[in-house]
């Protein structure tokens, strides 16, 4: 990954998620593997969910749930969209709607957006003007217009433009503090599952705080191509979709690859109305 704090150390993999490895980037992205198989296997218990720049720098993105969960009536589909591993198809406005449906209840605010053109008007309602705003490394901002009207823009405290002028050997501290507590987190994910949970996937991890709670407030700008029935296949995603393209991006640009060197699921959000997930009905991003 290059820099911006070696772009501040926070691409999230998933949507544009530069996350450099070293010369090892191999052989990590082989231990994450492991991993998942060993999520597969040691625990299978299903999840309950109840309320839980530059044009050269890319935007990235995360689910979580139960992967054995027999279907409900009318999911067929699902499986055999995992299954044939077309992870960058829009979902069907049947999987979107049942999407939305479990998301809330797990506690977040779910919204149903038309495409990235929406968002981008939305996010303005639901942000409000002063606020300080960190943005998170996705391809899907990026492509939205949403991370050039927050970082660009004069209506927001920026975080991201403040933070890739200050020196990293001497305000280190004021780094981490600024990126893990704003008052407002923009990001997206690697995948949704249909039983609403969020997976996000990070190099760094430097993002992954203001996600898990971190933030007053967080909004996930989730296109439609990655809603994915269960657990298991959202980490299927992160590994056979996302990772490769946003690897192939981090190569050209910074001349490294990615890694999934984390992995954050957000099964529920427990504090009401701090969680928003803006659904679309396009595929966008990773």
């Amino acid at each position: 990954m290059g820099d911006p704090l070696r772009a501040l150390d926070r691409q999230q993999v998933g949507d544009g998620a530069a996350t450099a490895v070293g010369d090892r980037g191999g052989a990590r992205v082989e231990q994450f593997a492991e991993r998942v198989y060993e999520v597969r296997y040691v625990d299978t218990t299903a999840l309950g969910g109840s309320a839980p720049g530059p044009d050269t720098r890319a935007h990235g993105d995360g689910e979580a749930q139960d992967a054995d969960r027999a279907p409900a009536a009318g999911a067929a589909d699902t499986s055999a969209a995992g299954a044939a591993g077309d992870f960058g198809a829009p979902a069907s406005a049947e999987r979107l709607d049942r999407t939305i449906e479990a998301l809330r209840a797990n506690g977040f605010t779910a919204e149903l957006l038309d495409d990235g053109a929406a968002a981008r008007a939305r996010i303005k309602d639901l942000i409000p003007e002063g606020a300080a705003v960190f943005t998170g490394a996705s391809e899907t901002l990026r492509l939205s217009g949403i991370a050039q009207d927050i970082e660009a823009g004069d209506r927001y405290e920026a975080i991201l433009p403040r933070v890739l002028t200050m020196d990293r050997a001497t305000g280190s501290d004021q780094i981490r503090r600024l990126v893990a507590t704003p008052d407002v987190f923009v990001a997206s994910v690697a995948a949704v599952t249909e039983t609403g949970s969020l997976v996000i996937a990070s190099g760094s991890g430097s993002q992954l705080p203001a996600s898990a709670g971190g933030a007053a407030r967080a909004i996930w700008v989730v296109g439609a191509q990655k809603v994915v029935p269960d657990l298991n296949t959202a980490l299927r995603r992160v590994e056979e979709h996302a990772l490769p393209l946003e690897s192939a991006r981090a190569q050209a640009v910074y001349g490294q690859p990615s890694a999934v060197n984390r992995l954050l699921v957000l099964n529920a959000e427990p504090r009401p109305g701090r969680g928003t997930v803006l659904l679309l009905r396009e595929a966008i991003g990773f």
